[in-house]
């Protein structure tokens, strides 16, 4: 019996360390977490900033969120929803803008020296260290639950059909309400904001990884959205025959069968056609829809780059001029 002692209160230390590393970060980070209310729902959101700058998910914000007569700039300025301190307060909260491909949206509400979360490097994350989930599910104020990192680099479709990358997976339990609050460390560091759990799996939870957060969130900050380029089709991905792409000396096994193209957009004036197949984009190559989305990016509006094509079992190659997309 003696001998077990030892191992009781090894086992007893363990747990007080954990019991207090949550407890640790939940009193770093509890006070910015709060409840934000639209018109299509609820949910949970962090405060970021001393100056009241708050991040929640574009799916909490919705699509009917109330609009106030007065904007004050940025794609959607002038859309409100009401936002609940830990302390009980409830304070109007305007649209800076938001972003449905990442289900990220900044909110701001009036204030100063306001407690705020730091956003951490979710680069430095491994799998298997604590994570802890801090939000609103079902209307319970305030709740908690910790569990593990489960993996990384995830990806999961986005409500607006786009695949978002470097997502985090966690067995923190999230519910619905949860959507919108915060990832955190045991050190208090914000490694995520909690966005979507797979129904009726347990377990299997996803975070935005922080650092596309602190992207998104500076872009929106600044602009009110998240400026990309397109280039006006609309396709699916499809496989290239082993025997065509070595006709054509391609390194490719797929690419994206255009099936419509938009009326004078950029693939239009290049002169795709129907039924052409992409096989790369500015000397990259393009397996599917999705690579051809994470080359779309800011820097190539209005800058000429050469598309690769398979038109009749011939490779060739257009040059195109992307434009910005207009996509809320």
């Amino acid at each position: 019996m003696a001998a077990s002692e030892p191992l009781r209160s090894a086992d007893a230390a363990l747990l007080d360390a954990y019991s207090n590393a949550v407890i640790n970060a939940v009193e770093q980070v509890g006070s910015a977490v709060v409840r934000v209310e639209a018109a299509s729902g609820a949910g949970s959101g962090v405060i970021f900033t001393p100056d009241g700058f708050i991040l929640t998910n574009n799916h909490v914000v919705g699509q009917r969120a109330d609009r106030s007569r007065h904007s004050s700039g940025g794609q959607e300025a002038g859309l409100h929803m009401k936002v609940t301190l830990p302390d009980g307060r409830s304070l109007q909260a305007d649209l800076i803008g938001r972003d449905a491909d990442t289900d990220l949206a900044v909110l701001r509400i009036d204030g100063s020296h306001l407690p705020f979360a730091r956003l951490g490097n979710s680069k430095s994350v491994r799998v298997g260290q604590v994570a802890i989930a801090i939000g609103n599910p079902y209307g319970f104020d305030h709740s908690v639950t910790s569990g593990v990192v489960s993996a990384l680099g995830r990806s999961i479709r986005s409500r607006s059909g786009r695949l978002m990358d470097d997502i985090i997976q966690t067995d923190a339990s999230l519910n619905p309400g949860n959507s919108g609050g915060p990832l955190v460390t045991t050190a208090g560091e914000v490694i995520g904001i909690n966005t979507a759990m797979i129904l009726p799996a347990q377990g299997i939870c996803f975070a935005i990884a922080s650092n596309t957060v602190r992207f998104v969130a500076s872009r929106l900050m600044r602009d009110g959205r998240l400026r990309r380029s397109y280039i006006g089709v609309a396709g699916q991905q499809t496989t290239v025959p082993r025997a065509l792409a070595r006709a054509n000396s391609m390194a490719v096994t797929s690419g994206v069968l255009v099936a419509s193209i938009e009326e004078k957009g950029p693939a239009a004036r290049a002169g795709v056609k129907d039924g052409d197949v992409i096989l790369g984009f500015a000397g990259v190559a393009v397996g599917g829809i999705d690579d051809l989305h994470r080359l779309l990016t800011d820097e190539r509006i209005g800058i000429a780059a050469p598309l690769a094509i398979l038109r009749r079992g011939e490779r060739r190659e257009l040059t195109i001029v992307p434009a910005e997309s207009q996509r809320d």
